[in-house]
């Protein structure tokens, strides 16, 4: 057993010790292969990064989306803000010569024990070689890289120009790089006028931004601070009491909403999105010089820009958002928010309706546009829904309550569907679900998160495209600093929807435009369906929404206050006029028109039947024209039912005489008038009644005459009885 011990032991210690052998060879060849790397002075005396975007017609997207935009001095600074820093990120950044080998050799030793190069060790010169010559991948490549270039920083540059030039280079979330654009974007400020508490918030967000976020996780980025602010007090650059003070502090967010950041520009959303096409980081595209090419349309976001320029948004928050249904491409894009719209979900109201809702109960057979409902009041698996106007209206089609935005029938048709199957197809137009949204409250729009503006233009494009979804794109294609092609986006569509139910759902928005609660749409010359939604009640809304589609373009307007305040705006108003003032830049001939099907055909609807019965039924070729209407239809949800076509007009009249009255009794029949007669001369008249009935007539003349006449046709039918009355006995005399 020894001897068994003994030889393991001196196994592993030569495989170790081989190991290093290579692993020191490895980084020597490596040193001496990297060690002509050049240091690019002008990076970090003025480390601006600046990423090439261009529209539809190749021209650079002249919007603002470098990083750093505004350096700070570090004279200027506060003592403590450097301090604050250096505390939380290298300690012995005044005293190393770019190099913590303390920190290198802890973190070889954890990166060694989970096999990966998770803990990188790095000092605050470090950091900015790789922010400013480095990409983030993490390889030992790359780490010798760092290394060469760092120990040939610190010779160039003095500790105070180092510290300066990262702190004008690092990120801080929200399209802020650099100290200057994180102060200015948190709390309005220059970073001159940073308080302690600011400062380590400031100082505690670089390690994770979207992490530590004090917008999007305030409590979080709390603690970090407090830590950052324990660190200072370790390092005794604060005192016990200043610490105390800062962490009673609270946060003291002011967030920048000045239009001029491009947090919400196209821009910025297309260098998000190829950050995830690629997998790269935005600093990375930028050393990488990559070349970002969307679909920009420079007319097209133009007149959504003056579109939403044009309505006063009361201080709220807002954006618009225009796609190519044609080609799944994001054309137009702007908002204006102290936080990055596309990536905060909100409740869509009544937009949801036509998606998770009409749709798909129109692709199972289960309505069709005129299929009747009753509005009433429903208490549904213990969920009381309300109608926004707080009324009930009785019977109402479909269609109706689609251009009306009526609620009590939108949860009706849900419970047809089923909430799974729903959900399901809303899925596949591309809208997400959280677990706990299992509720009848989903019709109306009551999502755990909801959707993002994006995600519910992108969603209504399945209608114009004839049932056929895809996600949309603000990138078309990028190239390498070579010109060579990385990325080309090629459409892939899906068909979530028949042609016949597409086109059904179209013509039900159309009525919307036209009648309903987005009507501000319908002095459009362009063929326009549109939705609205809004979130709340009454003048205290949360999220106002118009979504509208031509047969070419989706346009999307949202409004609402992203940090949780109230607004006083609905969606068929200034959302709806905003879409409206965009598509009058646009004539009936560029845009053409909806497509119908095949599958869509006309068909009579008898009308009594509806009004009466509330079913749907063809009406019989004899009926009145007044009493038919024609509709819209599947073929594959045709009405079955023909009205009365067997209808018998023919009545049996019981008639008897009884002194001078003649008492007719008999069944009658609905939807039938019955003309009573004294001879030619009419003197009764029965109409839309039915049951047994018994009238008493004065006939003058032998004959009794009834018409019966069909009142929603031109049938009729005549009855004539011939009356023997009894002679009246002569007057008798009396004589004296």
């Amino acid at each position: 057993m020894k001897k068994f011990v003994k030889i393991s032991l001196i196994s592993f210690l030569s495989l170790f010790l081989s190991a290093m052998l290579f692993c020191g060879i490895f980084v020597c060849v490596n040193f001496v292969k990297y060690s002509s790397l050049e240091l690019d002075k002008s990076l970090i005396l003025s480390p601006t990064l600046a990423i090439e975007v261009y529209d539809a017609e190749n021209r650079p997207v002249k919007q603002e989306n470098s990083f750093s935009r505004q350096n700070c001095k570090i004279e200027t600074l506060p003592q403590y803000v450097k301090d604050a820093f250096i505390a939380i990120e290298d300690q012995k950044f005044y005293s190393h010569h770019g190099l913590n080998y303390k920190r290198i050799a802890k973190a070889g030793i954890n990166n060694l024990r989970s096999h990966s190069l998770k803990e990188g060790a790095s000092t605050i010169s470090q950091q900015l070689i790789k922010n400013t010559h480095l990409s983030s991948e993490k390889t030992f490549t790359r780490k010798i890289k760092e290394v060469v270039l760092t120990q040939k920083l610190e010779k160039a540059f003095s500790k105070d120009e180092i510290l300066q030039s990262y702190l004008n280079a690092i990120y801080f979330g929200n399209n802020c790089y650099g100290l200057e654009e994180g102060a200015s974007y948190y709390f309005s400020h220059p970073a001159s006028k940073l308080s302690l508490p600011q400062a380590a918030l400031m100082a505690g967000i670089i390690k994770s931004p979207n992490k530590y976020s004090p917008v999007m996780h305030p409590d979080i980025a709390l603690k970090r601070r407090n830590l950052v602010l324990d660190e200072m007090l370790k390092c005794k650059f604060i005192s016990e009491e200043e610490n105390l003070r800062a962490k009673n502090t609270p946060l003291e967010l002011n967030l920048q909403t000045d239009n001029s950041s491009p947090l919400n520009s196209y821009s910025e959303a297309a260098i998000d999105e190829a950050c995830k096409i690629m997998n790269m980081s935005a600093k990375d595209i930028a050393l990488a010089g990559l070349q970002i090419h969307t679909y920009l349309d420079k007319d097209c976001a133009e007149y959504l820009s003056k579109s939403l320029e044009s309505e006063d948004f009361d201080g709220a928050d807002y954006g618009g958002i225009v796609i190519d249904s044609h080609r799944h491409a994001v054309i137009g894009y702007e908002g204006k928010s102290a936080f990055k719209i596309l990536d905060c979900p909100r409740q869509p109201g009544s937009c949801i309706k036509p998606l998770l809702v009409y749709s798909p109960a129109l692709n199972e057979d289960l309505i069709c546009p005129e299929t009747q409902i009753l509005d009433e009041n429903l208490s549904l698996a213990g969920y009381n829904p309300k109608n926004s106007d707080g009324k009930y209206h009785g019977y109402v089609s479909v269609k109706n309550a689609v251009a009306k935005s009526i609620n009590i029938p939108a949860i009706k048709v849900l419970s047809y569907v089923g909430i799974d199957k729903a959900k399901a197809y809303a899925e596949s137009m591309g809208i997400n679900f959280e677990e706990d949204d299992n509720s009848f409250a989903l019709a109306l729009g009551g999502m755990t998160k909801g959707v993002t503006i994006k995600q519910l233009a992108q969603s209504y494009t399945v209608f114009p495209q004839n049932g056929k979804y895809c996600d949309a794109k603000f990138v078309e294609y990028i190239l390498d600093d070579k010109g060579k092609i990385l990325y080309h986006h090629t459409p892939q569509e899906k068909t979530v929807l028949r042609e016949d139910a597409s086109f059904l759902m179209t013509d039900m928005l159309k009525e919307a435009a036209s009648t309903g609660t987005a009507k501000a749409l319908n002095s459009l010359s362009v063929p326009i369906a549109a939705k609205t939604g809004t979130v709340g009640q009454g003048k205290l809304n949360k999220d106002a929404w118009c979504v509208a589609y031509s047969p070419r373009q989706v346009c999307c307007v949202w409004a609402g206050n992203l940090d949780g305040g109230e607004i006083s705006i609905a969606g068929g108003n200034e959302p709806t006029r905003c879409i409206r003032k965009y598509f009058e830049h646009f004539s009936s001939e560029t845009e053409g028109a909806f497509y119908q099907p095949d599958s869509i055909v006309e068909r009579q609807i008898y009308l009594p039947t509806l009004e009466n019965d509330h079913i749907l039924a063809l009406s019989p070729p004899q009926a009145s024209e007044r009493y038919k209407k024609t509709c819209l239809f599947s073929v594959f949800n045709l009405p079955k039912q023909i009205a009365f076509d067997d209808y018998d007009l023919d009545t049996h009249f019981d008639v008897k005489i009884s002194g001078e009255v003649v008492k007719v009794s008999f069944m009658a029949k609905r939807d039938l008038i019955y003309n009573f007669f004294d001879g030619d001369k009419m003197i009764k008249s029965l109409f839309n009644e039915s049951g047994n009935k018994e009238i008493s007539l004065k006939i003058e003349s032998e004959l009794l005459k009834i018409e019966t006449i069909s009142k929603f046709s031109e049938k009729s039918d005549i009855k004539t009885f011939k009356l023997k009355k009894e002679a009246k006995p002569p007057k008798k005399k009396w004589f004296v």
